[in-house]
């Protein structure tokens, strides 16, 4: 059973950084200041009565910081996701989306996104690099196969993520990426991922949400729980976000059993419409960016397994708590086969038993040699002094009349 994992910080919606070279879609004069425009912020739900999210009226021209740090430029030589299908669970993909068109597949009502959440994700992990822009995804060739798994406002449930888990897999997903996390549901989920695994699908989540929901009666922040699903569910794999810097915020919470870390933080993407790019923050974005890395092992390495892929992504990651991914090194590591036998030790060749006869003889001549030396020491001393008695017995003088 995994560990709780705690909750990250609220996503700061209203948060918006500024992007050298980003030029505005409208004809209006540019501002005084031409090389920097602040990009809208992505939001996690819509709430009743508001309008669905429009089109940002921006374009980002320079690379975002993440295709540096995820190392894109190196990992596209090896695979590009083509021929590989991730299913994004979440508020729905517009297909009308410039950087994913023509590989856009939505389940019932899914290829309409009221909140952008979805089609953002989906820009992370598949969109197409254009001259002239810099977000792309990280396997641009990838097919994208929109299922919702919230309400059309962005409301997740239990029911309706394990419904669009099962939906992704029968639409021929090999990697699902799950947008959203929720503290219940355990069972539901747990057969739904149980459902994916047995089809040889590799499911990515958030390992907590983006943000904690607010309680309707005080306004206060509702306490993280103690577990959030599917990312609890073993087997599935979960993904906190970092920043620029490869770090947190010092009063993010701990990760608490994520298996990765990804850029997810400050990251650029598409939206519900339009050519005009987002920003947004959270472990879900995070998730996105590793999908798309999973897709990239699944296109360069088709005969691997789901729990392969997955191994392949933690093991060659870079060496921190947890894991932060890189694409190029999951694609080229070559790693032990956890099914192999341990190698067998060279047979030890042991001498036949030796006669003993020859070590009797040593030892009989060393008894031998060592009586004889001392009878040689013994005379040399006994000799000598019974010449001198005239051999005769101690202690008896010597009769009168002899001669000594």
């Amino acid at each position: 059973m995994r560990r709780a994992r705690s909750s990250r910080r609220p996503v700061r919606h209203a948060v918006a950084v500024t992007l050298v070279a980003v030029v505005p879609l409208t004809t209006r004069a540019a501002p005084a200041v031409a090389d920097s425009v602040e990009l809208p912020s992505i939001p996690s739900v819509v709430a009743p009565g508001e309008p669905c999210t429009p089109a940002s009226k921006v374009i980002a021209r320079q690379e975002p910081w993440t295709r540096q740090a995820l190392g894109l430029k190196r990992a596209w030589t090896l695979a590009d996701g083509s021929g590989v299908t991730v299913g994004v669970v979440d508020t729905g993909v517009a297909a009308t989306v410039p950087a994913l068109g023509g590989r856009v597949t939505a389940v019932g009502a899914a290829g309409k996104d009221c909140v952008g959440h979805g089609s953002f994700a989906a820009g992370l992990i598949a969109a197409a690099p254009a001259e002239g822009v810099g977000p792309a995804g990280v396997a641009p060739a990838a097919r994208v196969l929109a299922v919702r798994g919230t309400d059309e406002r962005g409301a997740p449930t239990a029911r309706l993520l394990a419904d669009g888990i099962r939906a992704a897999v029968d639409g021929g997903a090999k990697v699902v990426y799950v947008g959203r996390v929720v503290p219940d549901g355990k069972e539901v989920l747990t057969a739904a991922v149980e459902y994916a695994r047995q089809k040889d699908a590799l499911v990515v989540a958030p390992y907590a949400p983006d943000a904690l929901p607010r309680d309707r009666a005080t306004g206060r922040t509702v306490r993280p729980a103690p577990w959030y699903w599917p990312a609890a569910v073993p087997g599935v794999l979960t993904v906190m976000d970092h920043g620029p810097d490869g770090t947190r915020p010092k009063n993010a919470p701990p990760p608490a059993g994520a298996d990765l870390a990804a850029p997810g933080d400050a990251v650029v993407s598409a939206g519900p419409e339009g050519a005009g790019h987002f920003i947004g923050s959270g472990s879900s974005f995070a998730a996105a960016n590793v999908a798309g890395a999973a897709a990239l092992v699944r296109s360069r390495h088709p005969g691997m397994t789901a729990a392969q892929v997955a191994r392949q992504l933690v093991a060659a990651a870079y060496p921190a708590v947890p894991p932060r991914v890189d694409p190029y090194a999951a694609l080229t590591a070559v790693l032990p086969d956890e099914r192999a036998a341990p190698p067998a030790l060279p047979p030890v060749a042991i001498a036949p038993e030796s006669s003993p006869e020859p070590r009797r003889r040593a030892l009989w001549i060393a008894g031998a040699g060592g009586g004889l030396a001392l009878l040689v020491a013994a005379a040399a001393v006994v000799i000598p002094r019974g010449r001198a008695r005239g051999w005769r017995p101690a202690g008896r003088e010597p009769e009168r009349g002899t001669t000594g």
